[in-house]
């Protein structure tokens, strides 16, 4: 059975919901509107939280822009998320830290997105998702 659906179409459409999933789920949980988009900035400066991290590596890390990052640091900052912290070597340079709050709240947003994995995966067997899982490696091999 074929189905003539667009596969591009639907792949999006799944993404939309899982994300919006995600923010709703965490927001309601933790009292707090965390976006997708602040999530791996957090994830990031805790993956490198041994070294300096500034604005600039986070718009290089993440390709955007320097408006984008600076609205977004402004929120989590606000949020109390994040800290800048001037270093040593240079008064004017911050780099940015997590604060205790947001490395909490990082442990409980990745039990939480187990949760939602979970939710994601309900009623599909092991085999089902293998294949799935090397259909979307083709599909994304393809588009490369």
């Amino acid at each position: 059975m074929h189905n003539n659906q667009d596969i591009g179409f639907l792949i999006k459409v799944v993404s939309n919901l899982i994300k919006r999933k995600v923010e709703s789920y965490i927001s309601n949980k933790h009292y707090i509107s965390v976006t997708s988009f602040q999530g791996k900035i957090a994830g990031y400066l805790y993956l490198n939280k041994e070294k300096d991290i500034f604005q600039k590596d986070l718009e290089e890390a993440f390709s955007v822009r320097r408006s984008t990052i600076t609205e977004v640091l402004k929120v989590m900052e606000k949020n109390q998320l994040i800290e800048k912290q001037s270093v040593e070597k240079d008064a004017r340079l911050k780099k940015i830290v997590l604060t205790k709050k947001a490395i909490e709240l990082h442990f409980k947003i990745k039990e939480d997105l187990k949760e939602i994995e979970k939710m994601i995966k309900k009623d599909i067997s092991d085999e089902e998702i293998e294949v799935f899982i090397n259909v979307l490696n083709k599909i994304k091999k393809n588009i490369e």
